[in-house]
């Protein structure tokens, strides 16, 4: 595995070329809030629009932008406000609040700490004589609590009604359903897709944008027929994976590489839609620049894996000598849906279209509501219902002279004879189902730490120490740079003439004509700018101009009126500087020293 810069290294970089920093530094600042700079904006933009490229256009999926502030019943639904929880420490001596289970982890080399139960981690606390990392006191003892994760607000004036900032942007997804499947012609399979912002009460933001309580995430939604429907695995099968399952993690080795079509074969990967989208993902994350050779993907541990996954895989990168996950493949099964049909007043179903119409017996009831309503009150209705859902699941319920059922937690005995409960055959022409959620979900803010991490490099150019960042074209902030040799004798004119011409052409353009040609040079390559194009006197003289190179600091000299189709094929892939450099003129003799004058 190839090594990265530092953490440090990455962190001075992004705030002094303006890729990301600390909110609101002018007022002391928050833990856990960043703001992207010009050129981490644009940075992040690109990689949402490769992403959206990618799994929405191409997967031909829908998309959707649904608001960041959801009514609390969304959350009961969800078991966010049950489930959405961290482990918490808190020190007696300075009062300072922690992530247990990361201070576990950094004293013990366990990977996912998260995983354990809560008196575990205790133990270890104690067994380990694991301090405060603010004062230095013992956490020998102190109690290890969950601590809910939500931001709440209040809908409206005053108290209002409750609300909370989302911790996903799946909810807005599930909770939209019964639209969404009507936008889709009710059929399956069906995905949608949505870039946004979700928001997570951190109880230790660290690590810059890789911990944060603001974040981006990117997700897929697919809703499929589990007894139907199938992805075609043909176009990824013989991509190869790193596969850290969890066999591997229980034994010494390592991620085995495989190709997916093995991984399923042999059961490594037992969901063939995981496997499909661990297949598009790793072609998508060598695409826009992560190191191939510091990346894998990890299975879940059972103990760490969501209460509605039957199976999750993580996509992790790895960074400062640590492992981040900067994606979840997870198989949700029918728990979204199921959860929000219980609590809405809508059906979250899509009806299934039989080849033929068969014939069956189907159990029902017709309540005497005017037995149930004076006898029972306002759990009538309640009653009703959950008659109607036992006669699917249970008609030998009926056979006697009382039925109980039990709605809010009483039971209630209710004579069958006012049930009106009925077994009759019907024809029927297909059938009403939940379906399954397959979820892909991307952490942007971490994928571009990801990016930033791998492409930098370091190199010598004239007996200097060069740093830049070998960004892929394709998400790179500023695609081309323009400079004036001079801003003399008409060099200036020409050449800001030329920048208005490439943007009017789609390109991303820095235009830089201050300091030393090798100083303006260095300024593009450390922000990871692929290409410069220099005008200088022998321009002005036949209408050339200089192409150069980031990566390999190689120029070329080519007719200007030529410059634009030549650029679109390097953006897309149809050709290499080398390919380029082939065809024209090379120079040999190059202003590279930034100290020159």
């Amino acid at each position: 595995m190839s090594e990265g810069p530092t953490g440090e290294t990455v962190v001075e970089l992004a705030k002094r070329r303006g890729f990301f920093f600390p909110s609101s530094g002018a007022y002391g600042g928050v833990a856990g809030f960043y703001t992207y700079g010009p050129e981490g904006a644009a940075l992040k933009r690109h990689v949402e629009d490769a992403w959206r490229e990618r799994f929405s256009v191409r997967e031909d999926n829908l998309e959707l932008d649904a608001p960041t502030i959801m009514p609390e019943p969304v959350f009961e639904a969800s078991g966010h406000l049950d489930t959405f929880d961290d482990m918490l420490v808190e020190c007696a001596e300075c009062g300072e609040s922690h992530r247990a289970d990361h201070l576990v982890e950094g004293a013990t080399g366990i990977e996912d700490a998260e995983a354990l139960p809560i008196p575990e981690v205790e133990t270890i606390v104690r067994e380990e004589a694991i301090e405060c990392p603010a004062c230095g006191a013992s956490l020998a003892g102190e109690p290890v609590t969950e601590f809910n994760l939500m931001f709440e607000t209040a809908i409206g004036p005053g108290s209002g009604s409750p609300g909370y900032l989302r911790p996903e942007t799946a909810q807005g997804i599930f909770v939209e359903f019964p639209l969404l499947r009507e936008y889709a012609r009710n059929q399956l399979p069906f995905g949608v897709t949505q870039i946004g912002r979700a928001y997570r009460n951190e109880i230790s933001p660290r690590r810059a944008i890789v911990r944060v309580r603001e974040l981006t995430q990117a997700e897929l939604e697919l809703f499929v027929d589990p007894e139907t429907d199938r992805p075609d695995l043909s176009g990824v099968a013989d991509t190869s994976l790193p596969l850290y399952s969890v066999e591997a993690q229980d034994g010494e080795g390592g991620p085995v590489e495989m190709t997916l079509g093995a991984a399923v074969s042999e059961g490594v990967l037992e969901n063939e839609w995981i496997a499909y989208y661990l297949g598009i993902a790793a072609e998508w994350y060598e695409r826009i620049g992560v190191d191939m050779d510091r990346f894998r993907f990890r299975q879940h541990l059972p103990g760490e894996r969501a209460h509605y996954a039957a199976d999750c895989w993580d996509a992790e990168a790895e960074v400062d000598g640590n492992w981040i996950e900067i994606a979840g493949f997870a198989y949700r099964g029918e728990y979204d849906l199921s959860k929000h049909a219980e609590h809405a007043d809508e059906e979250f179903t899509v009806f299934r279209q039989y080849d033929e119409p068969v014939t069956v017996e189907r159990a029902t009831v017709d309540p005497d509501m005017s037995y149930l309503g004076p006898e029972f009150g306002g759990a009538a209705a309640g009653i009703a219902e959950e008659l109607a859902r036992l006669a699917e699941r249970d008609r030998e319920a009926f056979d006697g002279e009382a039925v109980v059922v039990t709605v809010d937690g009483e039971s209630y005995e209710i004579p069958t004879e006012v049930t009106g409960f009925a077994v009759e055959e019907v024809t029927e022409s297909g059938e009403h189902v939940v379906p399954h959620v397959v979820e892909p979900s991307f952490g942007v803010d971490r994928t571009v730490y990801t990016l930033i991490d791998h492409a930098y490099r370091e190199d010598e150019v004239d007996d200097e120490t060069r740093r830049f960042l070998a960004f892929e074209p394709e998400v790179a902030p500023t695609f081309v740079g323009v400079f004036p040799l001079m801003d003399r004798d008409g060099m200036g004119d020409r050449a800001s003439a030329l920048a208005r011409e490439l943007r009017e052409s789609g390109f991303s353009v820095s235009y830089d004509d201050s300091g030393n040609i090798g100083r303006r040079y260095r300024r593009q390559d450390e922000v990871g700018t692929p290409f410069g194009v220099t005008v200088d006197y022998e321009s002005v003289e036949d209408d050339t101009v200089t192409l150069r190179d980031r990566d390999s600091t190689r120029q070329i000299r080519l007719p200007s009126d030529e410059l634009v189709g030549r650029l679109h094929e390097l953006r897309y892939g149809r050709a290499t500087f080398a390919d380029l450099a082939d065809e024209y003129e090379e120079l040999t003799e190059r202003a590279e020293n930034p100290t020159e004058t």
